[in-house]
């Protein structure tokens, strides 16, 4: 079980694939393709970008090893979401409106990543890339068949239009790209994003990840007779030159997407074998519950299960006995996360760590995951959970000279801890470990000026310690519900609230809570989101993903090592050492993780034999509808 950010950006921006339990960690593609890394080097034009490898494909590649290239076309695929829509405009999603879920099928990126390499990414819009040999800029290339849904060309000027419009409306993109302090055209199909800074080799890989929108649809008058405003929402259908485009659309619970005929991507190497479906529809409920039901019924036709009690109990209906129902897990190989109950640093008590860390005192894993959720899980220990950038052990060899150096930005007796006790998590494996944790708890509680008066735990001026435990799924009510006895035992008055989606991302945006439950999914290639995540600028933005609200030099001085590394072993030794570093400040109650993602599915649908090594089920992207199956367990939507 697991309740997550509606909107996480940087899940979008960077191919960020939430799993964990690769064995051998970081998997690098060098040697395949090399002269490809160098020709990027010294300033060539290449068919690729990537960070600190050469690209697994070479110029000529024909499709992705993990599709099928000839994929039958056609058939349904009805999707379920939770909460509502009512924007299709993404620049302004997560700011002033819900976005609807099948939006990113409408539009295109200059590049996209391959789901079987670490950071590397391939031409769609741009069909060439070129990097200056200082890191100053990037030049793009346009493909020129690429179309926009009306029969008009995507040019330069439409990448320019969108580039500001995000920059000047989304406060993520503003902060993600905020050393990228121009786009220009540069030629008759060429963009140049220029730089304030040389050095930072993740930024040409990252601006090309944002969606393009068409210049010439927003500047011009919408069906209402008024000129259109890229900083609003809109229920319009969108213009995009992406696969499919809106159909029909029944705002705040339904649309459907169909299939752009002669779409002009669909022979691009980077496209081929995907998005097989001639129509993806999205049904929205108000919460999990219904959404399994509705799945039962055969309403829609693939979950993404993320309740252990759910896998482990609601899947006993006679679909699954018959096998119309499918249950599969998909490995989850190789990237990292941190789930935790999140504190607010912005509000007194938890300004103190001898508070937070008494709260990781109070929480009983052991017996939640054996009572709630029929030991599926195992307790993260890392911001980078399942990862090669996870930190374990002490710090050795280049870890440990980062760590000395941050003596005097760090207090000393933290430099020595991380030198010399590594990071873990209480134990609560016993009645005898629980009482033992919670006398601690409550001498740290005491320590830090929370004294009980009549069972009631007080600060300095009499006024009791008070927590809201916020949520917006329903069924993560019984996970607080656990939690909550736990720190009523140390005399915390403790309220469990569950508002409805919208209300929730309001009051994030607003970071207006005590404490929530969040999720930041990383990267095998940690680098600029970190400043969103835990940068001290990130931390006063209304909507940024600090919702912790950090404000740590030594954070910031690491965040800005690690953007500017310049080899793979000074990378994962950086962020370690970050990793140390945030856990040593007990920031976050760490939650729990699994190794697999488990799906459900009407058996109507197929996908490769080879699947992507990175990507899990990958649904629906890589996926076709099967008619045959459909016979046999019925045919759907």
């Amino acid at each position: 079980m697991s309740q997550t950010r509606f909107f996480d950006l940087f899940s979008v921006l960077k191919p960020v694939l939430i799993g964990v339990g690769i064995a051998s960690g970081f998997v690098l593609m060098a040697g395949l393709f090399p002269a490809t890394l160098k020709a990027q080097e010294a300033g060539g034009w290449t068919h690729a970008l990537s960070l600190l490898a050469s690209p697994k494909y070479g110029p000529d590649f024909k499709h992705f090893d993990y599709v099928n290239p000839d994929a039958p076309q056609g058939g349904v695929v009805r999707m379920g979401a939770q909460g509502g829509f009512d924007n299709f405009n993404p620049v302004v999603a997560g700011v002033k409106g819900q976005l609807d879920a099948g939006v990113g099928l409408v539009y295109e990126t200059l590049t996209v990543s391959s789901l079987d390499e670490v950071m590397a990414s391939y031409g769609l819009l741009a069909e060439a890339m070129r990097v200056s040999p200082d890191v100053t800029s990037v030049t793009y290339r346009l493909r020129a068949e690429a179309r926009w849904h009306d029969g008009k060309p995507v040019t330069p000027e439409d990448v320019v239009f969108s580039f500001e419009a995000f920059k000047t409306y989304s406060p993520q993109y503003a902060f993600y790209y905020a050393h990228v302090v121009k786009a220009e055209k540069t030629a008759e199909r060429e963009v140049t994003f220029f730089f304030d800074q040389p050095g930072n080799r993740e930024l040409p890989q990252i601006v090309g990840q944002f969606q393009i929108l068409p210049r010439h649809h927003w500047q011009g008058i919408g069906p209402d007779g008024k000129k259109r405003d890229i900083s609003q929402t809109t229920l319009e259908a969108p213009l995009g030159s992406g696969p499919y485009q809106l159909k029909t659309a029944s705002a705040p619970h339904s649309t459907v997407y169909e299939q752009v005929p002669g779409y002009w991507g669909r022979t691009v190497p980077t496209r081929r074998g995907m998005f097989n479906f001639a129509e993806e529809r999205f049904e929205y409920f108000r919460d999990t519950t219904v959404l399994l039901e509705a799945f039962k019924g055969d309403q829609i036709d693939f979950r993404a299960e993320n309740s252990a009690k759910n896998w482990a109990t609601a899947y006993d209906f006679p679909a699954v006995k018959d096998g119309r129902v499918k249950r599969e897990e998909f490995a989850q190989r190789a990237s990292g996360r941190m789930q935790a109950f999140v504190f607010n640093l912005r509000r007194e008590p938890f300004k103190d760590q001898r508070v937070r860390r008494a709260f990781n005192l109070a929480f009983d894993f052991e017996e939640m995951n054996k009572t709630v959720f029929y030991g599926q899980y195992k307790r993260i220990s890392s911001f980078f959970e399942g990862s090669d950038l996870a930190a374990r052990g002490l710090p050795e060899g280049i870890e440990k000279e980062i760590v000395e150096s941050l003596r005097g930005t760090l207090p000393a007796e933290m430099v020595t801890t991380i030198l010399t006790t590594p990071y873990a998590n209480p134990s609560t494996g016993s009645p005898e470990a629980v009482r033992n944790n919670l006398r601690e708890a409550d001498k740290l509680l005491k320590e830090a000026g929370y004294a009980i008066k009549d069972g009631k735990r007080i600060n300095a001026a009499g006024q009791p310690f008070k927590v809201e435990l916020l949520a917006y799924d329903s069924s993560f009510e019984r996970v607080l519900l656990f939690f909550k006895p736990s720190l009523e035992r140390l005399g915390i008055t403790v309220s469990v609230r569950i508002v409805d989606p919208s209300q929730y991302e309001n009051r994030m945006r607003n970071f207006d809570f005590d404490m929530t439950t969040d999720l930041w999914a990383q990267s095998l290639s940690a680098g600029n989101e970190q400043r969103e995540y835990w940068g001290s600028k990130a931390a006063t933005r209304e909507g940024s993903r600090n919702t912790i609200g950090i404000q740590n030099p030594a954070v910031d001085i690491l965040i800005d090592r690690l953007v500017f590394a310049k080899s793979r072993d000074e990378q994962v030794a950086v962020t370690k050492v970050l990793d140390r570093v945030l856990l040593a400040h007990d920031y976050v109650v760490p939650q729990w993780t699994y190794s697999f993602e488990r799906t459900a599915r009407w058996d109507r649908f197929a996908h490769p034999q080879t699947m992507p090594l990175y990507g899990a089920s990958a649904f629906p992207a890589i996926w076709w509808y099967d008619a045959e199956m459909a016979k046999r367990n019925g045919k759907g939507g």
